[in-house]
This record gives C-alpha cells, structure tokens and sequence, in this order.
C-alpha cells in the first residue's frame, strides 16, 4: 500500500547552503581563509537552527585547519522533529575560494540518527569514486591500472578516454605517475574533493573518477550525494604517521577496513544540498549584481533518488527585513 511522501529536508537544507555561500562568497579572492569559512560557519548554523529537526552534528568541519567550526557533538535545529545525523563542510575548497579560482562550494548532509559514519579525529581516507555506468567495478584494493581498465570497459570508452579528478598534493606523487603510465588523462584540483566525487556522477562534466586521499568528512559527504545520484564511493581511513595509527586502532577503528557505501551512510533516507561560491564544472558560483545575488545549488535526496539544480535570485531589500545574516558585506 502507498504511503504519503515523507518530509523532503533537502529542500530546507539548500537555504542552509545558499546563506552560506552567499556569505561566504563576499572573501572570493582576497586571500583570506579563515574569514571566508568563519562566514559561512556563521551563516550556516543561523538557518539549519531554523530548521524543524533534531540534529546532532556528526562530521563538523574547521577542526583540520583551525578555522571556526560547527564542532562535533553540536546540536542543530528547533530540538522538535527528526531526530538525525547532520555532516557541514561550510567550504569545501578554502583555498580556491580564497584565491578566487575553482570549484568551492558550500555542503550540508543529513541522515537518520545513527547512520553516519564516525570518523572521530581521523580526518584523512583513500578514496575511489565513480559514476553510474561504472558503478560495482572498482575495488579500492585493487592496483590503478586494473581500475581504470575496468572503468574503461564499463563506460564503452578506452583508459585514454579517462579523465581522473587527483588532488594536487606530494603525497599523489607515485599515484599520479602511474595514472600517467596507464595513460588516461588527469585534472589535478588544489582542494574540494566533495566537488571531485560529485562531479563523477554528473552529467557531461567529464570527470570519470576520483583517486586518492582526501578528507574523512568529505567523504561521508560525498557518499550521502552519491546514493541517490547513482555513483559511488569506497574509502580506506589514512592515518598520517604511527601515532595516529596507534590511536586509532586503541580506539577500535581499522585502518584496513574497506569503507563501502553502506558503512559511510547506512540509511537510504539521505539529503544533501550544495551551492557553487566559486564557479566550476557543475555549480556556477554567487552572482552579486548590487540589489541581490544569484546562487546555483544542487539538492538530492537518496529514498526517491531525486536529484534537482536549483537556480535562486535573492534580494537583500526583501531578505534584510527579517534575517539575522548581513548579506550585504560592510556596504
């Protein structure tokens, strides 16, 4: 028997990262980081505290760079409603953001209490994503050239058709040797590796997977977006030195354990929004044009697989009357 559609949050969860973009969005190229992700902080807890759900913030972020952050344990929402998960990634991509280049965009993620993926201090995991076609023939174990090949054949193309998305760090040097070896081709990025796997299932950005390690947080992130976009996600936690190994293992996690989809968010009853600051290959970033903005978002949720673009104007005479956040910078 049909059942009444349940509460679509994603469709609340987009004004968090609009307001956060659009706050954010003002420190485009002025070199300044921690500004820019204090903005979006800011503006992002005023409305996901206005959002009727009962959330506890399972993946902050801030703590990696010592910026400002929506700490970890932090409680979100009215206090009435759903009680749920909740991932923030106020900026994936500080730096482009900061530098005025590509690919920022604000994230927000949601879930069923208890479904997320803990990472705990462990802010560092290897990474495979892909999109539809190849989904269920990679294996993060696997070497690079017997994924790619696999990719390959999957998507009726060959390995020098591939184009792999790689952060652009000295720790991706033998990895990005043997991507060059095999042959297929690479986009390096300086940050936002929620941009990277996002693009792997988004149609026509040419990006056919992403390789390597990249933020924990960023990837339970991604994998929230990819259940209802089709693609895929599997990691492995990296820790950074024996230390840290050390710690983890004396706090139960396993650093050989494959991640699969399922264990990074085990509910199908996902949402997630993102919004471009910068623009990039599938989000445009804020539009300022003095009396408002425009802002590009993507918005998913993973029970019905629904994926919209939502393109917004805002208007500061009309949103300066009753909303606690200066869109307007010091104007």
């Amino acid at each position: 028997m049909a059942s009444e559609p349940t509460r679509n949050l994603a469709l609340e969860l987009v004004r968090v990262t609009e307001a956060a973009a659009l706050s954010a969005g003002r420190f485009m190229g002025r070199g300044d980081k921690i500004a820019a992700d204090r903005a979006a902080v800011d503006a992002m807890r005023v409305v996901l505290n206005s959002i009727m759900m009962n959330a506890v913030i399972v993946i902050g972020e801030g703590e990696k760079d010592q910026a400002p952050m929506l700490f970890n344990g932090e409680h979100v929402g009215t206090g009435v409603g759903p009680e749920m998960d909740i991932a923030v990634d106020p900026i994936d991509g500080t730096r482009p953001l900061a530098n005025g280049t590509w690919n920022a965009i604000a994230t927000v993620a949601l879930a069923p209490r208890g479904t997320m993926f803990d990472p705990g201090p462990f802010l560092y995991m290897n990474k495979i994503a892909v999109g539809p076609e190849t989904k269920g023939v990679v294996n993060i174990e696997a070497p690079v050239e017997h994924n790619l090949q696999a990719i390959a054949r999957a998507s009726g193309k060959t390995v020098e058709d591939l184009t792999i998305v790689i952060l652009d760090r000295p720790r991706h040097d033998g990895l990005i040797a043997e991507v060059r070896r095999v042959g297929a081709r690479i986009r390096l990025i300086p940050d936002g590796d929620v941009a990277g796997a996002l693009m792997t299932s988004w149609p026509d950005s040419g990006i056919d997977a992403l390789l390597g390690i990249g933020g924990t947080p960023e990837g339970v992130l991604a994998a929230c977006a990819l259940r209802a976009m089709g693609g895929e996600i599997q990691g492995k936690l990296y820790a950074r030195n024996e230390a840290e190994l050390r710690r983890g293992r004396e706090m139960g996690y396993d650093f050989e354990k494959v991640l699969t989809m399922d264990d990074l968010v085990s509910s199908e009853d996902v949402f997630l929004a993102a919004t471009g600051i910068t623009d990039g290959e599938f989000l445009h970033g804020v539009k300022y044009f003095g009396s408002g903005a425009r802002t590009d978002s993507l918005v998913v949720r993973g029970q019905t697989g629904t994926v919209r673009q939502i393109i917004a104007t805002h208007r500061w005479d009309k949103l300066s009357q009753f909303s606690a956040i200066n869109y307007q910078g010091s104007r």
